[in-house]
């Protein structure tokens, strides 16, 4: 009875048949003028090495009878995204860190487990988003100017990139302020046209119908402008002059590392959405294997990575104060009765200021609030799980205005010290901007631990 050989055995035939083959070939071209005896000789050797090769290769694709998985599957070592740092996975207490002296019960003491994540180590910066509003600003512009390459495969059609964009072109002429809307005579941007679209999968849903309906009942779109709204200055604040803040916040180069405000929930929401399609395109011209899409943490997720690892800190400092031994302010807020300049920042300050966590993150309390994607309720700390816990509501337009609440955390510059610990829980409606409120995103890990790699 003929046994298959092994996997050892087959690496050895085939090198075997290899060389041999390699021989044949340069034996041809030898005795290519020699008798036609020794030329059928070689003819009937080659005939049966490609038979012995042909069998051997058809066995082998049973993995010599051993359940060895798929073979041609493509590394994973992991992702290092640049801009963000890893939080290992680990146990935290969730809830208040001091007395909760207003009684509300809005954030029981918990103890829960988060998976680990990437998250940014800084707030999103203007310059960061200005690349996201370039992006869409060009894509419409492309659009316009029916800069299109077709698939040729799937006879698709997408943008054409490498093609230039002569923004005199009359063409182009909808995308600037026309007629009355000009201001000075200067030729600015309509950023009213700056639209986007991103799309989400509703997995609770789908999860939940357990296959009975289609797949597209459980993609969700939604159309944002995503130009930051940056008359909030002068909404927020009334009797107070912040017009310089309104024309340069978010273009001029002063500001651009400074955290992007004037987003909603939504739009941060969009931000994510095409920073996964950028990194998906660039893996696209690689090995072709996508990662988790990029995200707004969740609350609870958010609490950890702020606590820096330090069990029950109040602050991400670790301390039970807001200053240093020297009386130095550890982070941008509003300390005492409205001393705004005190902490070196009478606005927001630079991403990146003050000293990082332990985790190595920038700012996770004071300079600008922070969009998490978990809603809002009052007594979530009552009913959610310990693992990983996190509360969805994709809120229509149309649904009450309670239902559209979205969980900010870490305060913000014109916050007292309450809002600043890492505890502390508040909200703000997802369709709302504010010049104190700004995002990052986070990511999670696909594995146990970055030490696996």
């Amino acid at each position: 009875m003929l046994s298959l050989p092994s996997a050892w055995q087959k690496s050895k035939l085939n090198l075997w048949i290899n060389l041999q083959t390699a021989y044949i070939y340069d034996s041809f071209k030898i005795l290519k003028e020699n008798s036609g005896v020794t030329m059928k000789k070689l003819l009937r050797t080659s005939l049966a090495l490609g038979v012995l090769t042909v069998v051997f290769s058809s066995c082998g694709s049973g993995g010599s009878g051993q359940l060895i998985g798929v073979l041609d599957r493509p590394a994973w070592k992991g992702i290092n995204p640049y801009g963000m740092v890893y939080v290992p996975s680990g146990t935290v207490h969730i809830g208040n860190s001091d007395q909760d002296v207003s009684s509300t019960y809005v954030q029981r003491p918990k103890a829960i487990s988060i998976q680990g994540f990437y998250m940014d180590d800084t707030e999103i910066t203007n310059n960061e988003y200005r690349q996201f509003v370039y992006w869409v600003r060009d894509s419409i512009a492309h659009t316009y100017l029916d800069h299109y390459v077709q698939d040729e495969v799937t006879g698709d059609e997408f943008v054409d990139w490498y093609q230039e964009i002569d923004w005199e072109d009359e063409t182009l002429e909808d995308l600037f302020y026309q007629g009355d809307d000009k201001f000075a005579g200067k030729r600015e941007l309509d950023v009213s046209k700056m639209e986007f679209e991103y799309e989400w999968y509703d997995w609770q849903s789908a999860a939940h119908d357990a296959g009975r309906s289609s797949r597209s009942s459980f993609i969700k779109r939604k159309t944002v402008n995503i130009y930051p709204d940056t008359l909030v200055w002068i909404r927020d604040f009334s009797y107070s002059y912040n017009e310089p803040m309104t024309r340069n916040y978010f273009w001029h180069p002063a500001f651009d590392d400074y955290p992007v405000v004037g987003v909603d929930w939504h739009m941060a929401n969009a931000f994510c959405y095409w920073r996964t399609k950028l990194w998906n395109t660039y893996e696209a011209a690689g090995d072709g294997v996508y990662t988790e899409e990029f995200r707004l943490p969740f609350e609870h997720e958010w609490e950890y990575a702020a606590r820096g690892g330090l069990e029950n800190a109040p602050f991400p400092w670790g301390a039970y104060y807001v200053r240093n031994s020297k009386g130095c302010l550890l982070a941008n807020f509003k300390p005492g009765r409205g001393n705004y300049p005190e902490d070196g920042g009478l606005y927001t300050v630079k991403a990146d200021a003050y000293f990082p966590n332990d985790y190595g993150l920038y700012n996770m309390a004071g300079n600008v609030a922070e969009w998490t994607s978990t809603a809002y309720y009052e007594n979530a700390y009552s009913f959610i799980h310990d693992l990983n816990p996190d509360i969805r509501y994709d809120a229509t337009d149309d649904d009450p205005e309670a239902q559209k609440r979205k969980v900010i955390r870490g305060g913000s510059w014109k916050d007292i010290m309450f809002y600043l610990q890492t505890g502390t829980r508040h909200w703000e409606f997802q369709d709302t901007t504010k010049s104190y409120i700004g995002f990052r995103c986070a990511l999670t890990f696909l594995g146990r631990s970055v030490n696996d790699f």
